[in-house]
């Protein structure tokens, strides 16, 4: 097992129950091997981005310590949607999903691997992964960018509002 570092991870679904899919995912993020869940942010509703003429996201981001690799954690995160029934299509790009899992940051690492980018390409672009990642972890390194809280200055955040933590699914 390598030193357990931090990782940031990105999440979003528009399709099903997204408030409960996100919330089963960070259960699982929670019961990754050689891993654990520091911190998981509100959920908030966001316009989509890319393609928009599809429902709104519900996004949010979990804080991971983890001692597995990159590439070990991006297959876990590909499993993870898997399980929760998402259909990968290379031709629809920022279309409809039941569930994104993005590694956004790693260990404040840069890392460009075939199948993997980090920090995520568009991440200070953002503000529906900006937003709930400022609100976990505001001084997590990120490349390029200073800080993750720097880089969420940078962006227009308008649109991107928290769900009331009491309603339900």
């Amino acid at each position: 097992m390598s030193a357990p570092v931090h990782a940031c991870i990105g999440l979003g679904a528009n399709l099903g129950r997204p408030e409960l899919t996100l919330r089963n995912a960070a259960v699982a993020l929670g019961a990754l091997p050689q891993s654990r869940l520091v911190a998981f942010s509100r959920l908030y509703r966001t316009p989509a981005w890319g393609q928009v003429d599809q429902p709104d996201f519900v996004n949010a981001a979990a804080l991971v310590e983890t001692g597995l690799t990159p590439l070990e954690l991006l297959d876990a995160l590909l499993g993870i949607e898997r399980e929760a029934g998402r259909q990968r299509d290379p031709d629809a790009r920022w279309g409809p999903r039941v569930l994104d899992l993005d590694l956004l940051l790693y260990a404040g690492r840069m890392i460009d691997e075939p199948g993997l980018r980090v920090p995520h390409p568009h991440l200070h672009e953002r503000a529906f992964a900006l937003v709930p990642l400022a609100e976990i972890a505001p001084a997590e390194p990120f490349p390029g960018h200073g800080t993750v809280g720097d880089a969420l200055r940078g962006v227009d955040t308008a649109g991107v509002e928290a769900i009331d933590a009491s309603g339900t699914d």
